[in-house]
């Protein structure tokens, strides 16, 4: 059917087009399913149903205007088309039946051309969480997300790199990490997350101290350089499958476990890591709430790392409390630079970050056995670590000369005061993100809370348990009152709820 087009300025995520409800019918097509256009090319592109359209037109989303040319045609030939071989495969996987690594690679590669809908990838994900994936499925899975994206070939060996699992707030330990690591000759090319329900991911933090978007081969040249990047992942082609999935999992709030382990495996293996470190924080609140779950998920990692050709080691940690005392972008880059300048900062901050970077430096052949550790507290305590990052800033562009008192919090900012003398007796994660989120963390860079108080630890009543930076009033007033109506702490001895009685006349 010829139809005239009509351009939407509107990026729809994947080709898209909206036919007229009349058009649709006579063409026998319903919404979701494919057609042709037909120009000067062919393009394959996902049917919306609707009268927003007139009668005659199309509407052409942004990206099919781009994949058509620069300007968009004044009319096109739309043909109906089946859908990809990969919606029997997910269909497939839905009826509990093992998926060929032919079949894997086929969705995975239909996923990332933005051949399936919102609607067939959440089908493979819900799959995944409610039937799982065997060992061998689960490295197609991984293998697939690789080779469907950009990969990184380093001609220096060996590469390093690290994960955590993630899950608790503040965990700001690659701003340390990275440059210990790279401060003693090996190569670490870490490419990072931004956060998307947490209150600030290692990308978001590095973005205050410089760029974060750079091409694979970008990233490749930077590190060759100074030996390390800390970058983000999403502005590369790198396992571009696992954006799309992290996509589909967010409505449901799941994370299946097949996906969580390609996930981690597929970043590392595109960038060539030869010994990747994770961590896996435990505890309650955290993805990990036991010791038991998380040697069960450090066997599944080591595992897929010998099917993948690398070699990981994990390392359990605390969870169940911020690391350090600062959750938000500036804050936490504030802290972080403070420690590397001055050895001065939270022991959880120090410790986790020596701990780890002891173990890659151990596993890169830096350090003997047993002596990783004293190495990287070493290297953070001479200066070392510092001088690194700084040569990191400054080839992603970044103020090498910058210092923890040049990174300034939101200018708004409010207590929340202990309501009893006593100790600190519980500490809620997600509340803390939850007030730093409110208070408009990761978006401004200068929201988030300053923790005073942590478990265990003595206040007297009126002291400052927390404090809320935001960059905009409206958005303190909102994260202050929700913290004042559910504590992020309990204090022993402190009123949970008054409960009154209901008089009735």
């Amino acid at each position: 059917m010829q139809l005239k087009v009509q351009p939407i300025q509107i990026r729809a995520g994947r080709y898209k087009v909206v036919v007229n409800t009349g058009d649709a019918k006579e063409l026998g097509i319903l919404a979701g399913d494919r057609v042709q256009l037909r120009d000067h090319s062919y393009l394959t592109a996902i049917v919306e149903v609707g009268d927003m359209i007139p009668p005659g037109n199309v509407g052409v989303y942004q990206e099919c205007c781009e994949k058509l040319g620069k300007v968009c045609p004044l009319t096109i030939d739309l043909v109906p088309t089946s859908r990809p071989d990969s919606v029997g495969f997910i269909r497939k996987f839905m009826d509990r039946q093992k998926l060929t690594q032919e079949e894997i690679y086929h969705i995975i590669q239909d996923m990332v051309r933005d051949n399936l809908t919102e609607i067939e990838m959440s089908a493979f994900v819900t799959s995944s969480y409610i039937n799982g994936m065997t060992p061998d499925e689960v490295e197609w899975l991984t293998r697939a997300m690789i080779d469907t994206g950009e990969k990184i070939e380093f001609d220096t060996h060996p590469i390093m790199d690290k994960h955590s699992i993630g899950g608790v707030p503040g965990n700001k330990i690659s701003l340390l990490v990275v440059p210990i690591v790279a401060a003693n000759g090996l190569l670490i090319p870490k490419t990072s997350s931004r956060a998307i329900t947490g209150a600030a991911g290692t990308a978001d933090l590095m973005e205050v101290l410089a760029p974060v978007e750079f091409t694979a081969e970008e990233i490749k040249d930077i590190t060759e350089r100074v030996g390390g990047v800390i970058t983000w992942g999403g502005a590369t082609n790198i396992a571009p499958a696992d954006d799309k999935l992290i996509r589909a999992e967010y409505p449901l709030s799941i994370d299946p476990r097949s996906q969580l382990l390609a996930s981690i495996m597929a970043k590392k293996g595109a960038v060539g890591a030869d010994n990747v470190v994770i961590d896996i924080p435990t505890g309650i609140g955290t993805k990990v709430p036991t010791m038991e779950d998380g040697k069960k998920l450090a066997r599944e990692l080591i595992e897929l790392g010998e099917r993948l050709g690398m070699r990981v080691e994990c390392a359990m940690t605390y969870g169940a409390s911020p690391v350090g005392r600062t959750v938000g972008p500036a804050l936490e880059v504030r802290e972080a630079l403070k420690v590397l300048e001055t050895m001065q900062g939270p022991n959880s901050l120090i410790e986790k970050s020596t701990g780890l970077a002891g173990i890659l430096l151990e596993m890169g052949g830096a350090a003997v056995k047993d002596r990783g550790k004293e190495l990287a507290m070493e290297t953070l305590r001479s200066g070392k670590a510092l001088k690194k990052l700084k040569e990191i800033i400054e080839a992603q562009g970044g103020n090498p000369d910058v210092t923890h008192t040049d990174i300034k919090p939101g200018e708004h900012k409010a207590e929340l005061p202990a309501p009893a003398d006593g100790y600190v007796i519980e500490f809620h994660n997600k509340r803390i993100v939850e007030i730093a989120r409110l208070a408009g963390a990761p978006t401004d860079p200068g929201a988030g809370v300053w923790i005073h108080k942590k478990k265990g630890e003595i206040v007297k009543k009126g002291e400052p348990l927390i404090t809320i930076f935001a960059e905009k009033s409206w958005k303190l007033t909102s994260a202050l009152k929700s913290a004042e109506t559910d504590y992020p702490l309990i204090v022993e001895g402190m009123l949970l709820e008054h409960i009154r009685s209901i008089r009735i006349i």
